[in-house]
């Protein structure tokens, strides 16, 4: 068995989507939580391997020409996953072009999009004084919709993203869209999306991937951690 990889992690989207792809790739790897409450993302220890301070970050004891290698950022990682394994990145140069454009569509699009949805829609009303922004909030509810629009079409026909075959874009995405009801979004109009959603959910490495870490997570963050996350 190869050495594990060591993953900086906490349970958010971003966070899935690296645990999904270590499960459905069978690797093994060593969980190290970084709460992002507490702000132990500006640790100085962890800004060695994540310039950027921001999780989920890994350091693979096995990496290029067998010496460690740590990578920050969850696309980047996910394709030095994939490109490690050749898996989940599709068999043919058409086929791995189509996987990027979709991982990137994910990386600029749904991820920054969904993220501030969440944020004007559910923490910053939180926040003292309460935050309640309704141009900031149907501005990223409108458009979260538009993407989701955007990829339930091109699941018209298509039992994953790209094709036939599961990829590193699926990965990336379906932690996301997870959230569409705190995105204040409905999937009635959205059939394919929805069958999507649904059959990913129940494999069994998004299962595993999703739930690692989950008790380490309040349902809903309180005020000091909100300052914390959302001021530095």
């Amino acid at each position: 068995m190869p050495a594990p990889i060591e993953l900086h992690y906490w349970p958010t989207p971003n966070g899935h989507k690296i645990t999904i792809a270590l499960e459905e790739l069978a690797l093994p790897y060593e969980v190290r939580l970084v709460n992002i409450g507490k702000g132990e993302q500006f640790e100085p220890d962890f800004l060695k391997i994540a310039p950027n301070n921001r999780m989920p970050a890994i350091v693979d004891p096995d990496g290029p020409d067998g010496a460690p290698i740590s990578i920050f950022e969850s696309g980047a990682i996910l394709q030095y996953l994939a490109r490690k394994t050749g898996q989940l990145y599709g068999a043919s140069e058409r086929a791995r072009v189509a996987t990027d454009q979709w991982l990137m569509w994910q990386m600029g699009g749904v991820g920054p999009m969904a993220g501030q949805a969440h944020h004007f829609l559910r923490y910053a009303p939180q926040m003292d004084p309460p935050q309640v922004l309704p141009y900031a909030q149907d501005r990223y509810r409108r458009e979260v919709g538009r993407l989701y629009g955007v990829l339930d079409r091109q699941l018209q026909g298509r039992a994953f993203v790209t094709g036939d075959s599961l990829t590193i874009a699926d990965i990336a995405i379906w932690p996301w869209v997870m959230g569409w009801e705190g995105q204040q979004q409905s999937l009635d109009d959205k059939p394919d999306l929805k069958r999507w959603l649904t059959d990913l959910g129940n494999r069994p490495a998004f299962q595993k991937g999703r739930a690692v870490g989950a008790e380490a997570r309040a349902p809903v963050m309180d005020k000091q951690a909100m300052e914390t996350l959302f001021k530095r």
